[in-house]
């Protein structure tokens, strides 16, 4: 039998399709990828005005939404949200429609919702999850493990892997002048009490302190992505000891603790209310700790929210 189709729609931010991503291949769907821009004025209305007739409003480098349509469709975001419901009954009900995180819509136009507890979503169609879905399975460790294990090689034991963030609006999480100071002067303790560090920015890591930190690393005797080439951010989580994440990322963080291994979260300045509510329930569950320079070892079970979403997806749809 053919695996089910599926399109994942999204503003196409990393973090968003990897998480798409992640419960794409945990239920096997044979996926495509669908970024998507809604044109303005488009982009001030509310989410349940779009509708009635979302297509039409969407940026002319948007990719084309019409039929033959999937068999399923993996919205992430508020305003990809519309799209979903509008292909579930263009389709009468044929298209099978997903939300990830909080819809913009009631939740009851959807065929299910898989939203993190720090939503505060509720409903018959709401899978809970503890963390953020990802992409990230013990086998593609294992096999970056043997990819990039020679690369780090020669870097110190315990070696702990960096993974970078940035800022996300104004009154959330900067990564201030201030916060790049911090985190420099944690990796400098943390180097000096014998660890090795490997170091990889993201996408939205402002580019002063991407190579503030770079420099700061290559002094200490570490490794630091220079952007050339594959991004060794899989190869850093499956060779490393322990993983510092920048606390503005709940899908880097949630990614790092599938690994089973230590996690610390490194502060920014500013505040979100969700994320800083996510951060605070992975130490409260003993998860991650914050980062100040130091290293150590403890012991807990990896959240598995992906699979689990995926386990309960399957049986409320009937797919085998």
């Amino acid at each position: 039998m053919n695996p089910r189709t599926a399109w994942i729609i999204s503003p196409g931010q990393v973090g968003m399709k990897a998480q798409c991503r992640g419960i794409a291949e945990a239920l096997g769907l044979d996926y495509a990828f669908k970024d998507i821009r809604f044109r303005f004025p488009w982009t001030w209305l509310p989410e349940p005005a779009l509708v009635a007739n979302p297509f039409p409003k969407l940026a002319p480098d948007s990719p084309d939404l019409a039929e033959p349509w999937p068999d399923v469709v993996i919205t992430l975001g508020s305003r990809c949200a519309p799209i979903g419901v509008a292909m579930k009954r263009r389709s009468a009900g044929r298209v099978t429609a997903i939300h990830v995180q909080k819809p913009g819509v009631p939740v009851e136009w959807l065929d299910a919702v898989v939203a993190p507890w720090h939503d505060g979503l509720r409903g018959a169609n709401v899978i809970e999850t503890v963390a953020a879905l990802h992409h990230v399975t013990p086998a593609k460790l294992e096999a970056a493990r043997a990819q990039w294990m020679p690369a780090f090689a020669h870097l110190k034991r315990p070696l702990v892997a960096v993974m970078l963030g940035g800022s996300n609006g104004w009154r959330r999480f900067r990564m201030t002048a201030a916060a790049v100071r911090n985190l420099a002067d944690n990796l400098a303790k943390l180097a000096r009490s014998g660890c090795g560090i490997a170091l990889t920015p993201s996408r939205r890591t402002d580019p002063h302190a991407t190579v503030t930190l770079r420099t700061v690393v290559a002094s200490l005797g570490g490794y630091a992505w220079d952007g050339q080439g594959e991004n060794p951010y899989l190869g850093m989580l499956a060779c490393a000891d322990g993983v510092v994440v920048t606390e503005d990322s709940v899908s880097m963080t949630s990614e790092a603790l599938s690994t089973g291994k230590p996690v610390f979260v490194a502060e920014l300045e500013g505040r979100s209310g969700r994320i800083a509510a996510f951060q605070a329930e992975m130490q409260r569950k003993g998860y991650t700790r914050p980062f100040a320079g130091e290293f150590a070892v403890w012991r807990y079970t990896p959240p598995d929210d992906t699979a689990r979403a995926a386990g309960l997806l399957r049986s409320r749809f009937g797919w085998g």
